[in-house]
């Protein structure tokens, strides 16, 4: 099958062509919303934080910011701050792919007078847009991040094998595949360093996953209950090792070719890396995004409902009942490989053609039921 894409100025190819209105901070939410209310073909971006944040807290979060507006399935972004500072240092640094962006501070303006010049600029965002064509693309364009949730025994034998056949397929091709969840490799994580492509990949992932260990172990924290979680543990999954072992069962079988901070673009070309990122579904789709992932399967055995504002988001199962009792939920059904009705290279195929069609456009079961969840990643409190 063709693909087709969008092609951005910095030769970065997108799915999906968005105009986003970016709120710097919470209080700017609601300036942000109305500018979407206003201009139809926008998309707000509402959240929770950008006060008060400091060290790398705040690097964290201009980095998490920037990268969402620079995604390849964005087109263009309108950013509204309450001050004109950090309104600035997010466009700029969006601006750096050359891609159209504008930002708006409410100080000194007001929140009637920001909305008015804020979607003007949205309307001539969404003309240009609208007119940007499709052109066909290899799968070498692409970059697809992959995360599982709601995880249970059916994952680990069903649907994380069946996203680990698509990750070394798109991985042959050319493409560039984001892997994470920092927690929940723990019991695994050798597994990860044996499959690093040098001694500096392997101990920046080492660094990264003792960093976590150690940031747990200082709490004295028993995670029991949080990892695995009750619907782990509910599916069957009595340890955070057998989790683990699901969820590297769908990381493929390649090399790992980078391992990344949280929201960091990759340097070393196409292929596979491990991004630090936290376990939670929102906060995990929302950094790889910022990391430039443009798609995003998401294996589930008890069901699982998330969605990404900007990044569409596949959802497979290989839980008869989940596929059943929650179908609105799942593009791609894989329970057959359980009663031996598809073996796995069938199960590739199935989530690779879904892959295909929803890479040409066609809307996933989140995008079509509005789920669009954004959520940011703190680090410690606000000052």
């Amino acid at each position: 099958m063709q693909l087709y894409g969008y092609r951005r100025e910095n030769g970065k190819v997108g799915v999906r062509n968005y105009v986003v209105i970016l709120p710097v901070d919470d209080i700017s939410n609601a300036a942000a919303e109305s500018v979407a209310n206003n201009v139809q073909g926008t998309l707000a971006l509402p959240h929770a934080y950008g006060r008060l944040q400091y060290g790398p807290d705040l690097d964290l979060f201009f980095k998490t910011m920037i990268g969402t507006g620079s995604n390849p399935n964005v087109a263009a972004v309108v950013v509204i701050g309450i001050e004109e500072n950090w309104s600035k240092r997010i466009a700029d640094g969006i601006a750096e792919t050359g891609k159209p962006v504008s930002y708006f501070s409410i100080e000194r303006n007001g929140d009637f007078e920001t909305i008015r010049a804020a979607s003007w600029k949205a309307k001539e965002y969404v003309h240009w847009a609208s007119e940007l064509q499709r052109e066909p693309i290899e799968l070498s364009d692409l970059t697809v991040s992959i995360k599982c949730g709601e995880s249970d025994t059916t994952t680990g034998l069903g649907s994380c094998p069946t996203v680990s056949e698509a990750v070394d397929r798109l991985v042959d091709a050319g493409a560039t595949v984001f892997f994470g969840e920092t927690p929940e490799l723990t019991g695994g994580e050798h597994l990860i360093s044996a499959r690093a492509a040098n001694p500096e990949v392997r101990a920046r992932f080492e660094t990264i996953y003792q960093n976590y260990v150690d940031e747990i172990e200082g709490t004295g924290a028993d995670l029991l209950g949080s990892q695995p979680t009750q619907g782990n543990i509910a599916g069957g999954l009595s340890t955070i090792e057998e989790k683990a072992l699901g969820n590297i069962a769908k990381t493929g079988s390649k090399e790992i070719i980078g391992a990344l901070e949280m929201a960091e673009a990759p340097t070393n070309g196409p292929g596979l890396y491990f991004m630090d990122t936290s376990s939670a579904a929102a906060e995990c789709i929302t950094l790889m995004g910022a990391g430039g992932a443009v798609v995003h399967f998401f294996p589930t055995g008890q069901g699982n409902v998330i969605g990404n504002p900007i990044v569409p988001v596949i959802k497979l199962t290989a839980n008869q009942i989940t596929a059943e009792t929650m179908s609105e939920h799942i593009d791609v059904d894989v329970s057959g490989l359980l009663s031996r009705e598809i073996n796995l290279s069938e199960a590739g195929d199935d989530l690779m053609e879904c892959l295909f069609r929803t890479v040409n456009g066609r809307m996933t079961c989140a995008e079509v039921l509005g789920h669009k969840e954004f959520v940011l990643t703190r680090l410690y409190r606000s000052a």
